[in-house]
């Protein structure tokens, strides 16, 4: 059970995260990479650069895509402290199908709802206001805000913000329930080709049909998949898995089919990566193989993300789980999740960091929305974490 105690310090903000949160809300930042014509950041990255310069921060805006930007502002610490760099995305997915206004954003016992709030507009605002909060006071190490473009498709936004800034850790600010995230899973993308022979519908002595010797290697995954629910077990992340997500494949329905092609995702845990999942999918296909000589395949790989794992013990988990006591009186649950974010991406630069952030629901879905309480306390303990790891 969660112990919760009276909060023994009280720290002012500089600003209201509700009031910020619902400028960003009305903001139509959808990415392109989702919905062909969306506006995506550029609107949104103008409001919080400005934001940003308005409260002291030296603002970088980095585009390497034009209409893609992500906004990076600092402050410059007085020297020999550690920096630290929140992490934040200012896309969201389509508008489309949304229960009332997307962007209208409503207040409603304690709720507010909008497009974006939960994820992870919520989160921005939060880590602005904690930011502009901490840099007021006296602080030795940096403080940098990075509001990026792209998450929510292929993360183009990070993996150039951190071509540009480093820092001693970070955190992300995606929605946690208030929970403390310290892991999640990767993911590795494979497409298998299964290769037959065209021919007549009536020509089965001329005609190989790729789309049932597919079906065998279909089977093959489902074992696997049975095999990774009942193996080894990640303590925070349970197992990895497996599944088929698209298939395509013949011409016409008089023909045999001479190709089927197979999109695989499996997500990882630590201690799994591409070529382990390589490994697996060729173990079935090459013993199919063995034992068909009509069967043929290829196969070849999409993206991959890796698995993400930070210590306990590590300086800015120890730092926000103290910060929390100290100004809402929490002790934070240390837990992971099962999707991937750019805290993997940070943790590969060599910065390592976790996940913190406000309650609410409804990520993607036709009603979304966020605990506005929740939101006070997220940002009041990220201000207390920030001052203290900063000095």
């Amino acid at each position: 059970m969660t112990q919760q105690t009276q909060p023994s310090t009280a720290l002012p903000l500089l600003a209201d995260p509700a009031e910020l949160l619902k400028e960003l809300v009305r903001i139509n930042s959808v990415n392109p990479g989702l919905v062909a014509g969306a506006p995506g950041e550029s609107a949104i990255a103008d409001f919080t650069a400005s934001w940003l310069e308005d409260h002291g921060f030296v603002v970088s805006r980095l585009e390497d895509v034009p209409g893609r930007p992500s906004i990076v502002g600092v402050a410059k610490g007085s020297g020999s402290g550690r920096s630290l760099m929140f992490n934040g995305h200012l896309d969201t997915v389509t508008l489309s199908g949304y229960d009332g206004d997307p962007l209208e954003p409503r207040v409603e016992d304690g709720k507010m709802f909008g497009r974006g709030t939960f994820d992870m507009k919520a989160g921005i605002a939060a880590i602005l206001v904690a930011a502009a909060s901490a840099a007021t006071r006296p602080h030795r190490g940096d403080i940098i805000v990075a509001l990026v473009a792209d998450e929510e498709y292929a993360s183009a936004g990070t993996e150039e913000v951190l071509r540009h800034f480093s820092a001693d850790a970070a955190i992300v600010s995606e929605p946690t329930h208030e929970d403390v995230v310290t892991a999640h899973r990767g993911f590795a993308w494979f497409e298998v080709a299964i290769h037959g022979t065209a021919a007549h519908g009536s020509r089965p002595d001329l005609g190989v049909d790729a789309i049932a010797k597919a079906g065998r290697f279909l089977a093959g995954l489902d074992d696997l998949g049975k095999r990774l629910a009942s193996g080894p077990r990640h303590e925070s992340l349970g197992t990895g898995n497996i599944h088929a997500s698209m298939i395509r494949g013949g011409e016409e329905i008089s023909s045999y089919p001479a190709l089927c092609e197979i999109s695989i995702e499996r997500r990882t845990i630590p201690g799994e990566n591409a070529d382990t999942v390589e490994a697996e999918l060729r173990s079935i296909l090459d013993c199919i193989a063995a034992s068909d000589p009509d069967f043929r395949y290829t196969i070849k790989r999409g993206l991959e993300r890796q698995p993400f794992e930070v210590g306990a013990d590590e300086a800015i988990v120890q730092t926000l789980l103290a910060a929390a006591k100290e100004t809402i009186g929490k002790d934070l649950v240390l837990r992971g999740e099962p999707f991937w974010t750019d805290a993997a991406l940070m943790q590969a630069a060599g910065i390592p960091g976790l996940l913190f952030g406000i309650d609410g629901g409804g990520a993607h879905a036709a009603t979304e929305w966020i605990d506005l309480q929740s939101l006070v306390r997220v940002t009041t303990a990220l201000t207390r974490a920030t001052i203290d790891f900063c000095n």
